[in-house]
């Protein structure tokens, strides 16, 4: 064979190689919530960079979890199974290592993989080239991170600009001849909300109006009745709100005693502001509780912007060394959350704020840029896509089923479905654990334990989960379909505890 033609063909082959497997970048970020990104909506965040990946790629409006709760919705994304199937139902747990994880199959088709950021298993799993992980939830500021070694160093700097940094470094030094995924994990937008120094009052000027249901009365809902999640009763002035904040505090929740002490004059001067000025005006009753939501969706907003920013310039860095044309960038988050919607902060749920999460996803040349998808889909499905995209065969004993074909236009055939199962019961928030499905239209759910009740909402007629309408005998039909298809999700995945408590 001629040398030429030699070059010609290893140029070829190495061509349709990469077309075949593509680099992913996966963005996932802890209770950010699909309320405040502004390609989701939203009239006051500002989320220009995640909105660009929405608009030269898809977006997903109803993509939601299985157990809307930080550490399992990892556990569901590697395993690739519901909650019950991978063992890791609560956080603060162990991640069982021993089970298949996806970025296993990927090194075997010869891919080069890596998490950096929050991963929060509590171990370190196996099917990654790279790790540089926040040990638990991390900090704010200069927080430590945990690598592949299991060796712990402290990285100075506010973190989401860290995780950026340490990414952008990752991908400067991977093996260049080798595909790469690469997890990218931010630890905002967790509680408590602790903006970096540069977006401190990013939203002062801004007064929030209250979410609609704001002051529900939880009429006819007994496990929203019974919660500890409220902005009113269950958020901290002191801890969440850093009013007169404890700065020599050794709390794991605290970044405080992590300051520069730089970084502790500027960050206690604006909050000492807020506090005089929280002192002064003596507020209690509603007015306290709607001075705690404005100081909170301004908080929350404010570290929001700055995960936006570093997005931002993740994709600057793609553009600037050709990486865009053959990577697929995806942002998600855990699971959605409350910004006040029933006076409420956290998740848990199955109603609509905390089941849904937000997922954008720019595959150059093969999803149509402004993609709108309105299906069904759940981040058990994630694994599969995953594989899908990177051309990967995706192991039988997965759960979920890859939606790449939606992403492309093809909707036929599509379980218009999705099975939750919510544990973690009673601390920290007292919300009674919970199975159930949700489809196109309604979603039914099963609240066992201390107290055994159902509940059902008509989504289209009801988009704020504010009905109960399992004892409306006009929906009796209904219940019964939907219980079928319940059961049906139950004994196919297995979940024998479910199973025995239905009724």
């Amino acid at each position: 064979m001629k040398f030429g033609l030699f070059v010609a063909i290893c140029l070829f082959s190495n061509l349709v190689f990469a077309q075949n497997h593509p680099n992913v970048i996966f963005i996932i970020s802890d209770d950010h919530t699909s309320q405040a990104i502004s390609a989701y909506g939203s009239k006051l965040a500002k989320t220009p960079n995640i909105d660009r990946i929405a608009r030269e790629g898809a977006i997903l409006y109803n993509n939601v979890v299985t157990n809307s709760i930080c550490g399992p919705s990892r556990a569901t994304l590697l395993s690739g199974k519901y909650s019950h199937s991978n063992g890791y139902k609560f956080n603060e747990k162990q991640f069982d290592v021993s089970q298949h994880v996806f970025p296993e199959d990927l090194q075997k088709t010869g891919y080069q993989t890596a998490w950096i950021g929050k991963m929060h298993l509590g171990t370190l799993p196996h099917g990654f080239d790279y790790l540089n992980i926040l040990p638990g939830h991390g900090s704010y500021y200069n927080s430590d991170f945990v690598n592949s070694k299991n060796e712990t160093h402290r990285y100075n700097g506010y973190v989401t600009d860290v995780i950026t940094q340490l990414s952008k470094e990752w991908l400067e030094t991977r093996d260049k001849k080798k595909p790469f995924f690469m997890v990218v994990g931010h630890k905002a937008t967790h509680r408590s909300w602790l903006p970096s120094l540069q977006d401190l009052g990013a939203y002062d000027n801004i007064t929030f109006p209250l979410p609609s249901t704001f002051y529900d009365t939880y009429e006819g809902r007994i496990a929203a009745q019974d919660q500890d999640m409220s902005i009113e009763k269950t958020m901290v002035l002191k801890e969440d709100l850093k009013v007169d904040a404890d700065y020599d505090s050794k709390s794991s929740w605290s970044s405080y005693n992590r300051f520069t002490p730089e970084q502790k004059s500027k960050f206690k001067a604006y909050y000492d502001k807020i506090a005089a000025e929280f002192a002064e005006k003596k507020l209690t009753g509603k007015a306290l509780t709607e001075w705690k939501y404005q100081r909170y969706i301004r908080d929350y907003l404010s570290t929001a912007k700055s995960l936006d920013r570093n997005i931002g310039e993740l994709l600057d860095y793609l553009d600037k060394t050709g990486l865009s044309k053959n990577t697929v960038v995806i942002y998600t988050s855990d699971q959605g959350f409350y910004l006040g919607e029933h006076g409420w902060f956290d998740k848990r749920f199955i109603y609509e704020e905390s089941l849904k999460t937000p997922f954008v996803i720019r595959y150059p040349g093969v999803i149509k840029a402004g993609t709108k998808i309105n299906q069904v889909v759940s981040n058990v499905d994630w694994a599969p896509t995953l594989l899908n995209i990177m051309n990967t065969k995706v192991p039988e004993s997965f759960q979920g089923r890859s939606f790449l074909p939606l992403l492309k236009g093809k909707t036929s055939g599509w379980k218009n479905e999705s099975y939750y199962h919510y544990y973690e019961y009673p601390e920290p928030h007292h919300v009674y654990p919970h199975f159930g499905i949700r489809t196109e239209r309604y979603t039914l759910a099963r609240f066992y334990g201390v107290k055994n009740f159902w509940e059902l909402y008509d989504i289209k007629n009801d988009p704020k989960n504010l009905k109960n309408l399992y004892n409306d005998p006009q929906y009796a039909k209904i219940i019964i379909d939907l219980k079928k298809k319940l059961k049906g999700q139950i004994v196919q995945l297995k979940d024998d505890e479910a199973l025995n408590l239905l009724d």
